[in-house]
């Protein structure tokens, strides 16, 4: 009985590694499935940080229109333009022409003085200052809009100063700042647009190219008509714990090399906020790498030709990243989507992943998202496994079928040549 039981796993250990090494092999000729795994982890995340690498948006370009032509109007445009995050590119004569070049993308904004600008503050009335924004890129708005109300809030403060009559700056400061705040940016401290996006990015990439490749491959076998793919084991019928386990260490070890590139050598190279170490990164990204690998074995069974697993991948990139949390919060989301959220490796992956690296959890932080990758992962092996299965049973039918069909050809062959010997 022991012996039956250490030759059995003897030949099951042998029969994984046979299909590991035939996975391997299969991936580094295959040039698609190469790009996916190995040249898009590591190029397409440079030039995505890259791009992002300024962290703010400066010198955003805003046109003025001055009717008011007054010391305080050209005080306001001075400091203003001296924000690095605007700049005065046009003078403008009135609102229209001003509108034109926001139409044209020339400006992202208009800062319009009436004419009664400094009239009214010398009269110790309330005066205005009307800002217009293009509110189609939310960084330019916000680069506009709150410059300008640093600029109003510090000559509201000067107003004030040299109004009160007071003796000691002591009591300038008081009057001006009654109840003063001290603001701490927690989590993302320069307030970049890079450290809020990049990880949740570079998280999503590992799914996505990992889904790519291992589609691309299924493609690729269905195309060929290879279903010996299927049974890399033919003296083997029940080996599907063998076939699955095979191909899927193969995908862990190449993924651990890009998932340890992403998460630790792309942050660090652009100097996005990173705050981790190196157990809690381990103990959650296995799970994620195999869930991720287990969900898109059990995805590749949808997968006929090369191209379907490219369109689809492609569609549902941003939709992932939506559903993920990051961009918009999920308990704001319809039920309908946050269900489908939790059946998605990259929604735990990029929360888990976040709180780590940019707000300093530790794994017990993120005891949840833990939790479900290693369920994710014990349910897509169980369901890989049953897609797997069915495939085999399908390759085996269509294997006979094809024999039975060769076998009375050749029946009638033999038939036809006794009824006509000559």
């Amino acid at each position: 009985m022991k012996e039956t039981l250490l030759h059995r796993i003897k030949d099951g250990l042998r029969d994984m590694c046979y299909i590991w090494a035939k996975e391997m092999r299969q991936t580094i000729t295959d040039e698609g499935v190469l790009i996916f795994f190995l040249l898009v982890p590591f190029l397409y995340p440079l030039l995505y940080s890259w791009a992002y690498s300024g962290e703010m948006v400066r010198e955003v370009p805003v046109a003025i229109v001055d009717n008011s032509h007054s010391h305080q109007s050209r005080q306001f445009i001075r400091e203003f333009d001296a924000s690095p995050n605007t700049r005065v590119a046009y003078y403008c004569q009135n609102l229209d022409e001003a509108r034109a070049l926001v139409g044209k993308q020339v400006v992202n904004g208009v800062l319009y003085f009436p004419s009664d600008f400094q009239t009214r503050t010398l009269r110790m009335e309330q005066s205005h200052v009307a800002v217009y924004c293009d509110m189609s890129l939310m960084l330019t708005y916000k680069a506009i809009f709150q410059t300008a109300q640093a600029v109003a809030s510090d000559m509201n403060t000067k107003m004030q100063i040299a109004l009160s009559g007071n003796f000691t700056d002591r009591e300038d400061e008081i009057q001006t700042k009654p109840l003063d705040f001290e603001e701490v940016p927690i989590f993302n401290p320069t307030g970049g647009y890079g450290s809020f996006l990049i990880p949740c990015v570079l998280i999503l990439i590992i799914q996505q190219t990992m889904l790519l490749g291992i589609g691309l491959a299924a493609g690729t076998a269905r195309e060929s008509n290879r279903y010996q793919d299927l049974v890399p084991v033919s003296r083997h019928y029940n080996g599907i714990f063998r076939i699955v386990l095979g191909k899927s260490l193969a995908y862990f070890m190449i993924f651990s090399v890009v998932t340890a590139y992403l998460t630790i050598i792309v942050p660090r190279l652009f100097g996005f906020t990173s705050l981790l170490s190196g157990a809690p990164l381990l103990a959650l990204m296995v799970p994620y790498i195999l869930a991720c690998i287990f969900f898109g074995m059990m995805l590749s069974c949808l997968v006929r030709y090369r191209e379907n697993v490219i369109l689809l991948v492609v569609f549902t990139s941003i939709p992932f990243l939506f559903l993920s949390g990051i961009s918009w919060p999920q308990s704001n989301m319809p039920g309908v989507w946050r269900s489908i959220a939790t059946l998605l490796p990259s929604t735990f992956g990029v929360r888990g992943f976040v709180r780590l690296n940019t707000m300093g959890a530790t794994l017990s932080d993120v005891r949840l998202e833990y939790q479900a990758l290693w369920l994710q992962t014990l349910v897509y092996f169980l369901a890989t496994c049953a897609v797997y299965r069915f495939q085999i049973i399908s390759a085996h039918k269509h294997a006979n079928d094809r024999i039975q069909i060769l076998k009375d050809k050749a029946h009638a062959a033999r038939m036809r040549k006794q009824q006509n010997p000559t």
